[in-house]
């Protein structure tokens, strides 16, 4: 019998078997936004698209989503190589928000406005957005955030935004991945307006220490597109039920709530000092997906600044990259 998994309050469950999944919906425990899994699936599914199981709970149908709660439908092409930005199309009051600062071209008819918090629709008034302005702030965000809308009549305007770093720009939509996605706090450049961009915490107290993001990440909600970007060559890998990976704790840039994240200590002393991969992986374990990046921007700075030119004891440069010398110039130099 195949084992089923389920997802509460953004914590998988499981394995269960099908009869407890048809149980948990009859007593009004899940309904059916509710995602699941089970073998021979391509991927999460809500519960409500799986006909057989409503048949057998035959569950009281749930209230109806506002489509005033949905995102706006946009267009998008990524354009570059290594240098990436995104050009977004907008039809007529449509808009885009963007982290404070990426904007790289809009079209005339767009009006730009800076908003406070994280520009997706607040129904609260002030106290909502000052709510997302804090959130924001925990994960070292600006306060404001800059949304782009199309105040023309007719046609399509368009607004591009630059990512900050070489690297890629990775294209998510939320509504396909079940609503969320988790990402490291640098991670996000633009998005339909109406994602919800708040704050992930940790729970486990080794991740935040050691697990390269600290105790606090990015959460985009919402069911539109997200765009984030990330350095270097991207892969995204779906992960099985139970399947498991080892990753550099700086090479996770972002994956679906449903992945299980956790730190391991590398295996020796030897290993940590001289290994030059830290003293502790990234543990990711499926059921999701997960995206990597194969240079993290840390890494990248690291580099940078281990090559820059260190003034000698005579005010020149200790012969830089190339020096035959190396670093026992710059013992020689006083460095």
């Amino acid at each position: 019998m195949a084992n089923w998994y389920y997802v509460i309050n953004n914590d998988r469950q499981g394995p269960v078997p099908r009869s407890q999944i048809s149980s948990l919906l009859s007593q009004g425990k899940i309904n059916k936004e509710t995602l699941v899994y089970t073998t021979g699936m391509s991927g999460w599914q809500k519960l409500g698209t799986l006909r057989s199981l409503q048949a057998e709970a035959a569950p009281p149908p749930p209230p109806s989503i506002s489509s005033s709660a949905s995102a706006h439908e946009i267009d998008y092409k990524i354009m570059g190589e290594e240098m990436q930005f995104v050009e977004v199309e907008l039809d007529p009051r449509e808009s885009a928000v963007a982290e404070a600062g990426a904007m790289m071209y809009m079209s005339n008819s767009i009006k730009m406005n800076a908003v406070f918090g994280d520009g997706s629709e607040q129904k609260g008034g002030f106290m909502d957005s000052l709510l997302g302005a804090g959130k924001r702030l925990l994960t070292g965000e600006s306060l404001f955030t800059t949304v782009f809308t199309h105040e023309g009549l007719s046609g399509k305007a368009h607004v591009a935004f630059a990512a900050p770093n070489p690297g890629k720009i990775i294209p998510i939509h939320l509504a396909e991945i079940g609503g969320k996605l988790i990402c490291q706090k640098d991670a996000f450049l633009c998005a339909a307006k109406g994602v919800s961009i708040g704050i992930h915490f940790q729970k486990r107290i080794g991740v935040g220490l050691f697990g390269g993001e600290g105790f606090i990440m990015q959460s985009l909600e919402g069911d539109g597109w997200v765009f984030a970007h990330a350095g270097g060559t991207i892969i995204e890998r779906e992960l099985g039920p139970g399947e498991k990976m080892k990753v550099d704790t700086g090479c996770l840039v972002a994956m679906m709530p449903t992945v299980d994240f956790d730190v391991e200590y590398v295996g020796d002393i030897k290993s940590a000092v001289f290994g030059g991969e830290g003293m502790f992986f990234a543990a990711i374990k499926g059921p999701g997906k997960v995206w990597l990046q194969s240079l993290p921007f840390a890494r990248l700075a690291g580099r940078i600044n281990a090559m820059r030119p260190r003034a000698s004891l005579h005010g020149g440069g200790s012969g830089g990259e190339g020096s035959v010398l190396g670093g026992i110039g710059d013992l020689i130099g006083g460095d």
